[in-house]
């Protein structure tokens, strides 16, 4: 598998040195929800250098440049990452703009997105060596560094715990009581609650596996599809022997009923919380009981 370094992406070096280099233009900055999260992010340390709303070219939104469209805002600022905020409706044609401007990242933030639209924008990106983070992603976040998306800043602190989740409230949960019992985090991310994501779990990890100053994983999982079972297969095919725990939402869940996300639905044993867990034992990977027992089995792992 190809390793995509999404923290040189992010901030230049798998350190923060280069961190102001790093320049995010946000598409959909003046709607409501765009212009919200812009603020806590530039608020957060985010270097948010360029917005995009079609018809507000010219406009200054809190000091940052408004553009019509991503050509314009990529020619003037440089950056190989988007934040999308638009309306579902209107993901592929924003996705396509900016992948055609030449980003490398886009952190997808909209739900609801037509399962057709997002394939259709996967394989563009494939096309473009390009990923995409969710869509129906919180975001993505190096504590005390920059984030991107809508999560909030508190739960998370800086650290050496990598967290993937399948849910948004539930990586701040786990983050928090990560962050309340000494551990904090490196990189943390939403892969996004839709039956298909941009990252699946595995080439989450592939993404981190071999940095240094990772000594820890914690996958957020859920009921539904087969994601975790996959992941567990791929730390046994490649050696992974970091500690590596899990967590698994909706393990009481009633079998066919979508619970929350579109893809957190189980049909027989297929997604159910007993195919994950077994999937994890033989990979050796703990499974919490809550979100809060997750420092309790990270701190016997790393003591092994």
């Amino acid at each position: 598998m190809d390793s995509f370094d999404l923290m040189k992406i992010l901030v230049g070096t798998s350190s923060e040195n280069d961190y102001e280099n790093k320049q995010v233009i946000i598409q959909g900055i003046t709607g409501s929800f765009g212009s919200t999260h812009t603020r806590l992010m530039k608020g957060y340390g985010t270097n948010i250098s360029a917005g995009v709303t079609p018809g507000k070219g010219g406009m200054s939104f809190d000091g940052i440049p408004v553009f019509d469209n991503m050509k314009d805002a990529v020619e003037s600022t440089g950056s190989t990452i988007t934040g999308i905020f638009v309306p579902a409706p209107s993901f592929l044609s924003a996705g396509k703009e900016a992948l055609a401007c030449g980003i490398k990242l886009i952190v997808a933030i909209p739900e609801h997105v037509p399962v057709r639209d997002t394939i259709e924008l996967f394989e563009l990106a494939k096309e473009n060596n390009a990923k995409i983070i969710g869509p129906n992603t919180p975001g993505v976040i190096i504590p005390g560094t920059m984030k991107i998306g809508i999560m909030p800043g508190q739960p998370f602190t800086k650290g050496t715990t990598v967290v993937l989740s399948r849910s948004g409230t539930l990586m701040y949960e786990v983050s928090y009581n990560l962050s309340k019992s000494g551990y904090g985090q490196r990189l943390c991310f939403g892969i996004g609650g839709d039956p298909i994501n941009g990252t699946n779990l595995i080439e989450a990890l592939d993404m981190v596996r071999r940095y240094d100053d990772v000594d820890s994983v914690v996958v957020v999982g859920e009921i539904g599809g087969d994601a975790e079972e996959q992941f567990a297969e791929y730390v046994i095919k490649v050696g992974y022997n970091k500690p590596v725990i899990a967590y698994i939402a909706g393990r009481s869940a009633p079998k066919e009923k979508k619970m929350g996300h579109a893809g957190a639905i189980v049909y027989g044993n297929y997604g159910s919380a007993e195919s994950k867990f077994s999937s994890l034992q033989k990979a050796h990977i703990p499974v919490a009981k809550s979100p809060a027992e997750v420092p309790t089995l990270l701190r016997r792992e790393l003591r092994r």
